[in-house]
């Protein structure tokens, strides 16, 4: 039996477990094999303990500490071994998994995709495409119809227009300037008097003695 067979168990002949099911065992073992080495670690570390305190009294004893210690440490290095192989493979796994699941949606879009064009061809999309810029090109046209000047003034000058309106313009000037001439048209002087200032007090006064002169001289 392979190490495949012992870690994933044997399945029915040409029948691989899926990827999913390997990562699930993988972790499985690995979790095992974590548990194992932290009880082999403590091992070590007892039989180092064992040794010191035996020490050069109690040789024999030291040396056996020392020798259990030395398998406990082989132990450990073939375990980080195979975590170590363990990883590779989980990871392996996992970009498989997931290469696996993207080819799938790949593989629906694709089918959708070719779907969607079954019913298409890309002669008759260019056809399409020419009959619709016939028809944009016939909408302008039939726009550009509609919007031409028809009737009796379609066929007058421009110029010939322009010079009528500078004559009626020159016709309302001439018009203005003999309204000038005619009378009523001019403003009107006023006739009224101007108020005369009222006297200051000086004046009065000077009028006053001016009488009283006149009187004391008659």
């Amino acid at each position: 039996m392979s190490l495949f067979e012992k870690i994933f168990g044997s399945k029915k002949k040409g029948e691989a477990p899926s990827p999913q099911e390997a990562i699930q065992r993988l972790r499985e073992v690995q979790e095992m094999l974590q548990k194992k080495s932290d009880f082999l670690e403590k091992k070590v570390e007892h039989e180092t303990n064992t040794a010191k305190k035996a020490g050069m009294k109690n040789k024999r004893v030291a040396l056996a500490a020392l020798k259990r210690r030395k398998r406990y440490e082989k132990q450990l290095q073939q375990i980080d071994g195979t975590l170590s192989t363990i990883d590779f493979q989980t990871e392996a796994l996992e970009n498989a998994s997931t290469n696996t699941e993207v080819l799938k949606v790949m593989k629906t879009a694709g089918q959708a995709l070719k779907g969607a064009h079954q019913n298409l061809d890309v002669d008759q999309v260019h056809d399409i495409m020419d009959d619709l810029a016939e028809q944009h090109e016939v909408a302008n046209e039939i726009s550009e119809a509609i919007s031409a000047p028809v009737g009796f003034g379609a066929d007058y000058d421009e110029d010939e227009l322009l010079q009528d309106l500078e004559d009626l313009e020159e016709e309302e000037l001439v018009e203005q300037m003999t309204r000038i001439d005619e009378p009523g048209l001019l403003p009107s002087v006023p006739t009224s008097t101007l108020p005369t200032p009222a006297k200051t007090k000086a004046s009065a006064d000077d009028d006053e003695l001016a009488e009283l002169d006149a009187w004391a001289a008659a």
